[in-house]
């Protein structure tokens, strides 16, 4: 099934829907997806959920069996006035956390811009409605709609933390408590933020926020669980706006991955590193999917994006923080909108997953023998 426009829907984005509800119209290409790459998640149930945000509504496939290969969907939850960059954070319990900005007027015609997020409890199961956790700025409207789109991560308490870009280029956060309660939002500092927030959590329990600026990664660090943020060392680097993704790759560390604005190609740096590393060669768009996992026996970092030339999606893999050695990108598939996925199933082979120009969904996965080819494409 395809990602479509709302508008042609003959449901109108506002009316009532359930999941599974027919939403009729036309397939059609949706160039404008915006770039995520956390939109391929594992259940607790070793089931995969695909999401994609369009207007008026989230649409969701989730696999029938862990591992595949049927699928249903699209399914439809209803997001009136959501705008269409979710984050989505997953907590331990497998519980997954669709954040997004809301854009609604209120009786009087004032506009009122809030985060707001949906929960869902187990794959393919009801979505709750959206909650609203509010803005750093409910007595300015005019100031809200400015705050760029939130970044979300679960701690290992199972709280939601959100994050914007505030109008000042820096960072505003709220955290939600184990009791339900939120926190004030708290005003992280910083400047010159130009593109979305990346938000992670080490295996150590400590999360850190990396965000993009002109000539630099700006950072903010735990030194331990429940302490405040604070600002850490900027990292040198010009990365494309919309770029930033990052991974786990060792105790207590994340390795953070960008494209340079110079020349395309993939950067990756973490603290223990002089200068940021260069991965392969060629141009990509959006921020790089990222999947650590075991590949023969060797602890591996797999990479997926979107190939700026082609628009096909490109697949690489290198022994995971052994970036001198290098990656070669290879492009599988046909071109792809937004930016592609990576997920292990139920039976622990990767699988990338990415959206055609048109609109439909389709996944590749592992074959069973060594490496890591790719079976054929199919379309969901």
């Amino acid at each position: 099934m395809a990602v479509w426009s709302a508008r042609r829907s003959r449901r109108s984005a506002d009316a009532p829907s359930r999941p599974g509800a027919d939403r009729g119209g036309s397939p059609l290409p949706d160039a404008s997806l915006p770039a995520a790459t956390d939109w391929l998640v594992r259940g607790k149930d070793g089931r995969l959920t695909a999401y994609a945000p369009v207007e008026g509504a989230v649409l969701r496939w989730t696999e029938k069996h862990p591992g595949g290969p049927g699928w249903t969907g699209p399914e439809t939850i209803p997001a009136p006035g959501v705008d269409r960059h979710l984050s989505i954070a997953q907590g331990a319990d497998g519980y997954v956390h669709l954040v997004a900005l809301r854009r609604t007027r209120l009786a009087d015609g004032t506009p009122a811009t809030d985060v707001v997020f949906a929960l869902q409890y187990q794959s393919g199961l009801a979505v709750r409605d959206w909650a609203v956790v509010g803005n750093p700025y409910p007595d300015d409207p005019e100031l809200a709609g400015r705050i760029g789109p939130p970044a979300a991560v679960i701690d290992s308490e199972g709280s939601l933390h959100v994050f914007v870009r505030n109008v000042g280029g820096g960072i505003c956060g709220r955290s939600s408590v184990p009791s339900g309660k939120w926190n004030k939002w708290a005003d992280l500092k910083g400047s010159g933020i130009t593109g979305p927030i990346r938000a992670s959590i080490t295996e150590d329990g400590l999360m850190e926020l990396v965000a993009p600026a002109e000539d630099h990664l700006l950072r903010w660090t735990q030194e331990s669980k429940g302490v405040k943020f604070q600002r850490a060392e900027d990292v040198p680097a010009r990365p494309v706006a919309d770029s930033l993704s990052s991974e786990r790759t060792g105790p207590g560390r994340l390795t953070h991955f960008w494209q340079d604005a110079g020349d395309g190609t993939v950067r990756a740096w973490r603290p223990s590193d002089k200068a940021p590393s260069v991965l392969g060669t060629g141009a990509g768009t959006g921020p790089v999917a990222l999947l650590r996992t075991s590949v023969d026996g060797h602890d591996c970092t797999i990479m997926a994006r979107r190939d700026a030339a082609t628009g096909r999606p490109a697949l690489a893999a290198y022994p995971t923080e052994d970036e001198a050695l290098g990656a070669t990108w290879t492009l599988t598939g046909d071109p792809c909108v937004g930016a592609p996925a990576l997920a292990l199933d139920g039976r622990g082979r990767v699988v990338m997953a990415a959206f055609g120009t048109d609109g439909t969904l389709r996944v590749a996965r592992q074959k069973p023998e060594p490496g890591l080819a790719l079976e054929a494409w199919r379309r969901v």
